[in-house]
């Protein structure tokens, strides 16, 4: 049976007007032919009653006392709920559906409670439910240890969650539904200008996500890209066809065109550390990262030279990154107010002048380079905070990304945009595309370490969450 993955985002389900689109866009699968699984989201965001924010506000936010394991209990509620109240919808609708929590679904993960990896699916719970004509409506963000407990996955695990049923059931393709119609050249509300990416590759939306874009989890694009199922982030509220994400050498209306630079992202709260020694000291490296690896600080946009090192930090992990610095008797030069702009794109490996027309560009401004690193996709420099929305509208307009009908240049004709509010030939795209996936037929064989689009996406890059 073909399936298809539907995940809804917490705004997409938080009130019945939108409900109401949600199950339009289910009742659209349906008629063409797919078996749905949607997986949901809480309800709403801080204040609204069931969101994840709210229940934990109800024990003392993030500073409460309550053990890791009692919180995961209580956080997997907010998912349970919104599974319940779209299935009464469903069911008013006349759409048979049946509910099942993260666990249930299949999904076993570690027993990290609050931040559970996936380490198997067994979604043949999930099969039996679309074989009697079924939606599988599922709890996203959770999953359930070997020896039964519940646990979480964290900011972003609906995408997650999606992603590993979609490769699980071998899905023809996953879509994210969101509150914006896509994945934009840069953040519309600081570019205006800024316009709808209609085709990517998942190395680049995975530097989109880790560098700043919320729109999709990254650990989501990595999964999905373990079978090459495409995945399309499209508006709840919206008939565009949004974001195609999927393999760049298929050809034909599902193509994904290279090009050099695709949109430009930022991220604030950085501070810049800069270690120095008199002399060459080969040790000073470990010693410097060896100590914040040990206690648990992330650092990203590493330079290492003969005589130092220099790399950013978190700004709320800066004061203890600092404080153990000194304590190993360095005197850190520590510049904080610091924000990093990331230039995205998949063709920029081997052009000449990306670099160029960056610093050509930043220098007109009067915005100055504090640091830069780089990788195949992407280009990264550090500025000051307080420059950096005129960082980004400078570089978006350096490299004329509002320009034209769509970012991206992908295909027009098939990716418009039925009567019925179905972008058309979809459904011949996903098959296409999906028809394109290597090694089918290990239902459940998820690859539950670092994926190979994270090493893609970072070279230089270290910021991903994790110590290093």
């Amino acid at each position: 049976m073909d399936i298809i993955v539907q995940k809804f985002g917490g705004t997409s389900v938080a009130d019945e007007k939108r409900r109401r689109r949600v199950i339009e866009h289910i009742r659209r699968a349906l008629g063409e032919g797919y078996r749905v699984v949607a997986v949901v989201s809480a309800m709403g965001r801080r204040g609204d009653p069931y969101a994840t924010d709210t229940l934990l506000d109800l024990v003392g936010g993030e500073r409460t006392l309550l053990p890791p394991r009692e919180r995961d209990l209580l956080l997997s509620t907010g998912e349970i709920i919104s599974a319940a109240v779209l299935a009464q919808a469903l069911w008013e609708a006349g759409i048979p559906n049946t509910v099942l929590t993260g666990g249930q679904a299949g999904i076993v993960t570690t027993d990290h409670f609050t931040r559970a990896e996936i380490v198997g699916l067994r979604p043949e719970r999930v099969r039996d439910v679309l074989a009697l004509g079924h939606v599988a409506v599922v709890a996203g963000f959770q999953g359930q240890s070997a020896d039964g407990e519940i646990t979480t996955f964290g900011r972003g695990g609906s995408d997650t969650t999606a992603a590993a049923l979609g490769v699980a059931l071998e899905a023809r393709a996953i879509e994210i539904f969101t509150d914006v119609d896509g994945i934009m050249t840069a953040d519309p509300r600081i570019a205006p200008e800024a316009r709808p990416i209609r085709t990517m590759t998942y190395v680049e939306v995975a530097n989109f996500a880790y560098l700043g874009a919320k729109v999709i989890h990254p650990r989501a694009v990595e999964l999905a890209m373990q079978k090459n199922i495409p995945i399309r982030v499209r508006g709840t509220m919206s008939d565009d066809a949004g974001t195609l994400i999927a393999v760049p050498a298929l050809s034909g209306a599902t193509a994904v065109r290279e090009r050099v630079v695709t949109g430009i992202t930022q991220t604030p709260g950085v501070t810049q550390i800069r270690v120095e020694v008199d002399g060459v000291d080969p040790m000073l490296p470990m010693a410097v990262f060896g100590a914040m690896a040990e206690n648990g600080i992330s650092v990203d946009l590493i330079n290492v030279f003969p005589r130092g090192v220099v790399y950013t930090v978190r700004a709320a992990d800066a004061p203890r990154a600092q404080a153990l610095l000194e304590a190993k008797g360095f005197r850190p030069a520590v510049t904080p107010g610091c924000a990093k702009v990331s230039v995205i794109g998949a063709g920029m490996a081997g052009r000449p002048g990306v670099m160029a027309t960056i610093v050509s560009a930043l220098t007109a401004a009067g915005i100055e380079i504090l640091q830069s690193a780089d990788s195949h996709t992407t280009i990264w420099v550090l500025v000051r905070e307080d420059k950096m929305t005129e960082a980004v509208r400078v570089l978006h307009r350096a490299f004329r990304l509002g320009e034209g009908d769509e970012a991206g240049g992908g295909p027009s004709g098939a990716e418009g945009v039925r009567s019925s509010g179905r972008p058309a030939a979809e459904r011949t795209a996903f098959a296409d595309l999906s028809g394109a996936r290597p090694g089918a037929g290990s239902q459940a064989a998820i690859d539950t370490g670092k994926a190979g689009v994270h090493h893609a996406v970072s070279k230089a890059h270290h910021g991903d969450g994790h110590a290093v």
